[in-house]
């Protein structure tokens, strides 16, 4: 049995986190395994959707998985919003909001949240948000403990800001650091 291998990556918008394209509605779609040369049992653990973007790890390790997608580790997110967020809206992210899940409602649970005074500095995306003209934009920090699917902005959307764009900065202690797009970095192990 050999070791196993963990991943860095800073996945690019418009890929899936997913390594085979074997149904014939995805047909044209960008896989994670574009972008390495991964071993067979590699698996990202937790996702990020086709327009996020950010730190993503992957793994051969179950139990690393399992670890990594605990209520323990921290997943922190930069999020761009439509509107400028105020005071009130970051304390309904940080207290808790009802979103949908499975068709059911759920209440997100109380997490971090504040407005950044200085947007940062992401490479442009290949696809534009929208023109400045559409009105103005903000980004929040949202750090999360849960992961419900798409999470993050069907919290923004309930507080009355639609995300833009999302990024995600930081699992536990590892954070996107200095990785370009689409760059991958084997570690030992993670920082959690």
């Amino acid at each position: 049995m050999s070791a196993n291998k963990h991943f860095k990556i800073y996945k690019p918008h418009g890929y899936l986190s997913q390594f085979v394209n074997n149904q014939t509605t995805r047909k044209n779609k960008k896989m994670l395994g574009e972008l390495y040369d991964f071993p067979l049992e590699t698996m990202a653990i937790g996702r990020l959707d086709e327009d996020s973007e950010g730190l993503l790890f992957l793994t051969t390790s179950g139990e690393m998985s399992e670890i990594v997608r605990s209520k323990k580790v921290e997943k922190e997110y930069y999020v761009q919003v439509d509107g400028i967020i105020d005071d009130e809206a970051i304390e309904k992210l940080k207290t808790g909001v009802e979103i949908g899940v499975n068709a059911e409602k759920y209440v997100t649970k109380p997490c971090n949240a504040f407005r950044l005074e200085t947007p940062p500095d992401f490479p442009e995306r290949g696809k534009r948000i929208r023109d400045e003209r559409h009105g103005p934009t903000c980004w929040a920090s949202v750090t999360l403990t849960e992961g419900k699917f798409r999470q993050v902005k069907k919290m923004t959307a309930a507080v009355g800001f639609p995300t833009l764009r999302l990024v995600r900065v930081r699992i536990g202690e590892e954070t996107l650091g200095n990785l370009k797009v689409g760059e991958v970095i084997e570690v030992n192990q993670f920082e959690l």
